[in-house]
């Protein structure tokens, strides 16, 4: 039926909600929003108009439920939606003063609201209570937006559906824009739809899948008009001037260049990144046309509010060597200059009197032709999704062009829309960053025990986590937890020997293209064997040593070139043991081995600070729940050194300690938090037990 949408209606599902109006928008509103060629994340909106009993009155009223401020209609529930009088919201036509007085209009909104408890109505609310269908559909399709974008946008649209889409030229969304849908309802009486130049699309129907079909049918009707027009013209994008670095090649480009990008990026705050190489992205940076249209930026203001003004386009040869980072830093430096001083001009060129100060001057987007773009933002959902916006403006510039010229929205336009004082409150109620956010954080051995309950509590305080074990099925479990909790984008897994050098990298590989690099390196990967020093074979040795000391030495190993890359510091926390200060009876090998690990990491700490890179260490002891350190004879060795029996293990440690405290995975994780949240950012080379208080162990 379509070819460039998806028709997801199912009759026998709309059934089951046949009578619910409200039901039938949020059955509506998220199949639309599965669709990234229909709307993208966060963008358009969706309503429909019921009548309601008035709980004062009993009366039968009509209210308006529509998306409220800030949601995303693909996983738009109740709860998201505004509830407003129609006619009080219509009303409002009464007391507005014009289009210097707009953002006035927001405030009035709440004299509206039929449903105290629902969301705050968004800026878009009259665009939909000035127009009189039951169920309406507000869309940012690419393929409408891109002749909504082309400079002969109004005759195409005229042409193509014969009069049955109306026009109205580009205007920042709010009040006054409702009145001038209205008005072009009552100069074209019957069409279907209206197309908002450089912004967008609504449509409607009487029922919710009359709306439905009726945007399908439009999108459906302007993606293929564009397909048959592509490259008619010209080449699409001029033609191609670079040709793509193989798929692998891309990947290990990408994989160097990340946490360099992520380092300048982040010289005002932490961010996370996104890197793509998806075909559409690549036809654009690879084409004759990319330096002509970069520099235009976007049109639609949900697409420039999430990508900024403009991306940065890199001058590097796609097989440039990469690998001397001091080299690519020094080349990469003038360009990150200019671009910060083009959009400080930028806002110093457009800002009113009242404007918000000046907002992160770095780029969002970063443009590698022959291999792909980067994204970086405050979290990997926000760096995906501006990824995910940047491509819909490709594909909006490649529609326009191809029938038409593509037109940006002008440089004061778009300022006026990406500091608009609306926006800006928006952004002051959002919940204040968490100590974490836009941190990454790589956690050796958190499949279960220490591990887990530590990368566990680095995502609670906002960071992203890679977590890694040697148990393939453990760590399965882990990740999935950790999606249900923290969402997937918080989080990728990885298997990992620490012993294994090849494992090391392509785990980093992994993190760096996951998440564009690291801040915080976990040791923490373990095991535990108590022998008599008769009993310990070369063997037992040998296995201690590598995981403990040489893991630690070469995860350290290959996280520092990263680091330094990105010159933003970073945290290696080292989990070492109460053991590495105790001499105790059948620990030889492990005790020796941990006393090998925390001078290891004062020696790290004395190398690595002149970089800003911190190294400390937590010594737990007897931390026995969750813990595989316990298993393979450990406990059993524990108790007959102190001739007790295995159950007794937890009640004897707890009792020896000056505190009689259990430790709990928890405790470890909170003492990790300590390090890295901020409040200890100028300690290095430190130690804190945390064993509940063991004399033997005190440091001095």
């Amino acid at each position: 039926m379509y070819k460039h949408v998806n028709y997801l209606w199912d009759d026998e599902k709309a059934r089951t909600l046949d009578g619910d109006e409200v039901a039938l928008l949020l059955y509506r509103s998220n199949i639309l929003g599965a669709d990234l060629r229909i709307t993208n994340y966060g963008g358009g909106n969706t309503s429909c108009k019921v009548f309601e009993k008035d709980p004062l009155t009993g009366e039968d009223v009509e209210v308006m439920w529509i998306k409220g401020s800030g949601g995303d209609i693909g996983t738009l529930k109740k709860s998201g939606l505004a509830a407003l009088y129609l006619q009080r919201l219509r009303s409002l036509a009464h007391v507005y003063q014009g289009l210097e007085h707009e953002d006035e209009m927001v405030e009035l909104f709440n004299h509206c609201i039929y449903d105290l408890d629902s969301k705050a109505p968004s800026i878009d609310t009259p665009l939909h209570g000035f127009l009189p269908f039951k169920h309406i559909d507000h869309l940012h399709p690419d393929a409408a937006i891109a002749i909504a974008a082309a400079k002969d946008g109004k005759k195409i649209t005229q042409e193509l559906f014969n009069g049955a889409i109306g026009w109205v030229d580009w205007q920042r969304p709010g009040f006054d824009l409702g009145l001038k849908l209205r008005a072009c309802l009552a100069e074209n009486p019957g069409i279907r739809g209206i197309m908002l130049g450089s912004h967008g699309l609504f449509t409607w129907g009487d029922t919710a899948h009359e709306c439905y079909v009726n945007s399908l049918d439009v999108i459906e009707a302007c993606a293929e008009y564009l397909e048959q027009n592509y490259g008619k013209k010209a080449p699409v994008f001029g033609g191609q001037q670079v040709t793509s670095l193989s798929k692998e090649e891309r990947t290990a480009q990408a994989a160097k260049l990340a946490p360099v990008l992520r380092g300048f990026c982040s010289s005002e705050r932490h961010m996370i990144g996104h890197f793509t190489d998806d075909e559409r992205v690549l036809e654009f940076i690879n084409s004759n046309d990319l330096q002509r249209l970069a520099p235009l930026g976007t049109s639609c203001p949900d697409h420039f509010l999430r990508t900024k003004i403009q991306p940065l386009v890199l001058n590097l040869d796609k097989s440039e060597d990469l690998d001397n980072v001091e080299e690519l830093k020094a080349k990469l430096a003038p360009l990150f200059e200019a671009y910060r001083e083009m959009y400080a001009q930028y806002y110093e060129n457009c800002k009113h009197e009242n404007s918000p100060a000046v907002r992160d001057k770095n780029p969002v987007i970063v443009l590698y032709p022959g291999v792909g773009m980067f994204a970086f933002a405050k979290d990997k959902q926000t760096a995906r999704v501006a990824a995910e916006f940047y491509t819909n403006a490709i594909n909006v510039m490649k529609g326009a062009e191809a029938v038409s010229e593509y037109t940006a929205l002008p440089r004061q336009e778009a300022f006026d829309i990406e500091y608009w004082l609306l926006e800006e409150a928006k952004l002051q109620r959002m919940p204040k960053p968490k100590a974490l956010s836009g941190k990454i954080a790589l956690v050796t051995g958190s499949g279960g025990g220490i591990g887990k309950a530590i990368a566990k509590k680095m995502a609670q305080e906002g960071a992203v986590v890679v977590l890694n074990d040697i148990n393939a099925e453990r760590l399965a479990e882990c990740e999935q937890e950790f999606v249900a909790q923290f969402g997937q984008d918080a989080v990728i897994s990885v298997l990992l020997d620490v012993t294994e050098e090849v494992q090391i990298q392509e785990a980093l590989y992994k993190t760096v293209l996951a998440f564009g690099g690291i801040d915080i390196i976990v040791n923490n990967a373990g095991l535990s064997i108590s022998k008599s020093i008769e009993d310990h074979t070369q063997k037992d040795w040998d296995l201690l040593y590598d995981v403990l000391v040489k893991g630690q030495f070469l995860v350290t190993q290959a996280i520092t070139p990263i680091l330094k890359g990105q010159n933003i510091g970073g945290d290696i926390l080292n989990i070492v043991s109460k053991n590495a200060l105790v001499s105790g009876p059948n620990n030889v090998g492990y005790g020796s081995a941990k006393g090998a690990q925390l001078h290891l990491s004062r020696l790290c700490a004395a190398e690595l600070g002149p970089f800003k890179i911190r190294v400390n260490v937590v010594n737990p002891d007897a931390v026995i729940s969750d813990s595989n350190i316990w298993a393979g004879g450990w406990a059993e060795g524990r108790a007959k050194a102190y001739g007790i029996q295995i159950e007794e293990l937890p009640t004897f440690y707890a009792k020896r300690t000056l505190l009689n405290e259990v430790i709990l995975p928890e405790d470890i994780a909170n003492a990790c938090f300590c390090f890295v949240g901020g409040l200890l950012s100028k300690s290095t080379g430190n130690i804190l037990n945390v064993d509940g208080g063991v004399a033997m162990a005190f440091v001095r």
